[in-house]
């Protein structure tokens, strides 16, 4: 944000500087009302606190950020009280499913654990394909079947094959794109049912896949895949370039969905855990 610094640089807070601000955000993909809603808090700390220095102003902005995603609960992912823990991973195509996947898979074998991958996306061959290969490179259990098969079948199998395994956890891709809208959200809550008959319990997790640069089409995404899917956790994507991932304040405000991940890079090791103080730094650094 170089015009903010350039602003921040002059040593004076007037309406230029607030403006600045509030465009900063937009450009983040931070919706409108956030944006306002932000900037009228910060007006009233910069008032009350009698703040005439724009470096600390900055700062008590991005810890306005920061305390916007408080989340309830404990950090990080639920695990199975007696495994396999099973994750559901869904989004539409080209969020990133299939290397959060790979990702998650390779750090939690880099810990000791034992995953099973279900390719869970059928109506992809190139969605079996890739996982394939992920599989094989960070060394991890893949259960397949051919494209157009039933997805729920795969993942049920899987769910078998890693119990008799004694793996840890499964790792379940699912479809992004079917025919028609309403057939994909159908298949999806299908999967779910059929995936808690399975393991006797619903899934320690639903990730919600979001690509950071789809900005506030997330906010759509969002509502449609937690109709259809119980999402449980969000994962952001492509946080790697000029995506700064604004749009994930208007998500989580709306829904209160736990942010679980952040994808930063193309490579296996480009995964974090979601540190919010790190995140609002993130969007103006």
């Amino acid at each position: 944000m170089d015009q903010v610094d350039r602003m921040v640089g002059r040593g004076v807070i007037d309406e230029e500087l607030y403006s600045e601000l509030e465009e900063a955000l937009l450009q983040s993909d931070a919706q409108v009302a956030t944006a306002h809603e932000l900037l009228d808090e910060l007006r009233r700390i910069v008032r009350d606190e009698k703040i005439t220095e724009p470096p600390l102003m900055k700062e008590r902005l991005k810890a306005l950020i920061a305390a916007r995603f408080q989340q309830n609960g404990p950090a990080g992912l639920n695990v199975a009280d007696e495994g396999p823990s099973l994750y559901l991973f869904v989004g539409v195509n080209g969020a990133g499913k299939t290397t959060t996947i790979a990702k998650v898979a390779h750090l939690l074998q880099r810990k000791g654990f034992k995953v099973v991958i279900a390719a869970g996306d059928t109506f992809r061959a190139a969605a079996i394909e890739q996982l394939e290969v992920w599989a094989k490179r960070v060394g991890c259990d893949l259960v397949r079947s051919q494209p157009g098969a039933d997805p729920s079948s795969v993942i049920f199998d899987a769910i078998t094959a890693a119990r008799a395994r004694g793996a840890d956890f499964v790792l379940a891709d699912t479809a992004g794109r079917q025919h028609s809208k309403a057939n994909l959200m159908s298949e999806l809550g299908k999967v779910t049912r059929v995936a808690e008959k399975a393991l006797g319990h619903k899934p320690d997790e639903v990730l919600l896949v979001l690509d950071a640069n789809t900005g506030q089409n997330s906010l759509r995404q969002a509502e449609e895949f937690l109709k259809a899917s119980g999402v449980t956790g969000l994962v952001l994507t492509k946080i790697d370039g000029s995506s700064r991932g604004g749009a994930l304040l208007g998500v989580f405000d709306r829904f209160k969905v736990p942010i679980k991940l952040i994808g930063t890079g193309e490579k296996v090791e480009d995964l974090q855990d979601f540190k919010s103080e790190q995140f609002a730094h993130s969007l103006f650094d």
